[in-house]
């Protein structure tokens, strides 16, 4: 296939980066590829380049927690191809991929066969999942529109709050005032709309995030 296509590839291991390029590279053979290994690249990447037509997004990334990353994405690039990449293979998380309003999903286990195949299949405009998982619309969850709402300074706060972080110390990581931390706070209460802590750090796991 030769098209063109503008693709990043956003995973933090070099060893599937490299598999991801093969794959693509076997798949559209004038691809133009940009790599990224951190959410906080990938974003200033996006705010660099136009009209990208595929992202291939790592699942766990430097700078996002769980689905947070996906979430945040759609968000900002509504009309951004996301395709998720992935160890977990649960049928879970990938209805959760699903709802969050991922392309396609691909296990790293996947033969390169099937990974060209999978892209292929993206890239002509539909959707991929591993076999043995409905590709009926999973339904969207409000809290992937509010998490999405948060900018990233605040999704670095509530992830710290999840670990059980007091303002203070969070203040002394961010290197910022302990006001500027409690303002964060209250805003990330008034977009979850929730009420305390705990609350905050519930919504924090629908997206997957697993605390230390």
């Amino acid at each position: 296939m030769n098209t063109g296509y503008r693709i990043i590839i956003a995973d933090d291991h070099p060893l599937f980066r490299n598999a991801l390029l093969q794959a693509v590279t076997l798949a559209v053979s004038d691809a133009e590829l940009i790599e990224v290994d951190t959410i906080d690249a990938l974003m200033q990447r996006l705010t660099e380049v136009d009209d990208v037509d595929l992202l291939l997004l790592d699942l766990k990334m430097p700078g996002a927690s769980g689905f947070s990353g996906l979430a945040q994405l759609r968000h900002e690039y509504p009309e951004l191809p996301v395709v998720m990449v992935s160890a977990s293979e649960e049928p879970a998380v990938v209805q959760q991929a699903m709802r969050f309003g991922a392309l396609g999903f691909i296990p790293k286990s996947a033969p390169m066969p099937t990974l060209v195949s999978a892209l292929n299949t993206i890239l002509e405009g539909d959707p991929w999942f591993p076999e043995g998982v409905s590709l009926e619309q999973a339904p969207e969850d409000n809290i992937a529109e509010r998490l999405a709402s948060l900018t990233p300074q605040q999704f670095k706060v509530l992830i710290m709050l999840s670990e059980g972080k007091l303002n203070k110390q969070i203040a002394y990581e961010l290197n910022v005032s302990e006001a500027t931390v409690k303002a964060h706070v209250t805003a990330i209460f008034r977009k979850l709309d929730v009420k305390n802590r705990t609350q905050a750090v519930i919504a924090l796991s629908q997206t997957g995030h697993q605390q230390d």
